[in-house]
């Protein structure tokens, strides 16, 4: 498989002494799903937004699909960013537009300033947002106001906006904690079948150990801002899910960690 994302020493500082991120060093390779984990603070939000430059890292280097994010210039960072869609944990729907008009806003990277003020979209797009919608399970409610959704199908209209990009990469920021539980599995089984079956990799920021556990391919451990795991799932210790969460955190995880203590 080959590597679509690359961090090298990536850094990034706040004010004289606030570091966010401490020198995080991984890839990942074309298809995988990849969970960032750690406690509420250790930079897993930074980190992600540093990737498609949302966020400047202070330092470092990040290489995507064989290009230098850092060092893009405008123009190519937004040819970058169209193949980097993001899903986040408030859906950042507009609420008076309908469903539809919600998923075509993930076309405007290729539109000019103008189509895109003008909402000017090709009807194969319309088709692809319509088709995105009936595979998420959101075909009743393409017409209605993005307001009167739910939770759980607001994010799964942001899964909808974030494919008709065409993206290689999908940065999932806690795109499940302010859901309930079933609308969280119906949201991660989504995201895995979009990894699996259309090889779109995945990254994505979890606060929940046993969600993590059970969808990903690996799991990057971060405390503090730096990593302090990067392996597989089957191999993670509870030693080294107290190391990812600290002490105070122990005791919620124990059970889950317990089935893979070694």
């Amino acid at each position: 498989m080959t590597t679509l994302l690359e961090l090298k020493k990536v850094s990034k500082q706040y004010g004289g002494n606030t570091k966010a991120l401490s020198d995080v060093d991984f890839s990942v390779k074309e298809g995988e799903f990849v969970s960032i984990i750690g406690p509420s603070g250790a930079g897993k939000s930074t980190l992600l937004r540093c990737v498609n430059r949302m966020i400047e890292a202070s330092s470092g280097e990040i290489r995507f699909d064989g290009q230098d994010v850092r060092g893009s210039s405008k123009r190519e960072l937004k040819m970058i960013r169209r193949k980097m869609g993001m899903i986040f944990q408030h859906y950042n729907l507009v609420n008076r537009l309908s469903v539809i008009e919600n998923v075509l806003h993930g076309r405007l990277g290729y539109k000019s300033t103008l189509a895109g003020m003008l909402g000017l979209y090709l009807e194969e797009e319309k088709q692809q947002a319509a088709s995105l919608l009936q595979i998420l399970g959101l075909e009743e409610q393409m017409y209605k106001r993005a307001d009167q959704l739910s939770g759980g199908q607001k994010q799964r209209v942001g899964i909808a906006r974030a494919l008709i990009q065409s993206p290689k990469l999908l940065l999932c920021d806690e795109p499940i904690a302010s859901l309930d539980p079933n609308a969280s599995k119906i949201i991660m089984d989504h995201l895995k079948n979009i990894s699996t079956n259309m090889g779109i990799t995945v990254l994505i920021n979890l606060h929940q150990v046993e969600v993590a556990l059970k969808y990903s391919d690996r799991i990057i451990g971060v405390n503090k801002g730096r990593v302090v795991y990067d392996g597989s799932p089957d191999d993670i210790t509870t030693d080294q899910i107290h190391e990812i969460y600290g002490s105070e955190m122990g005791d919620l995880i124990m059970d889950v960690g317990g089935k893979h203590a070694g």
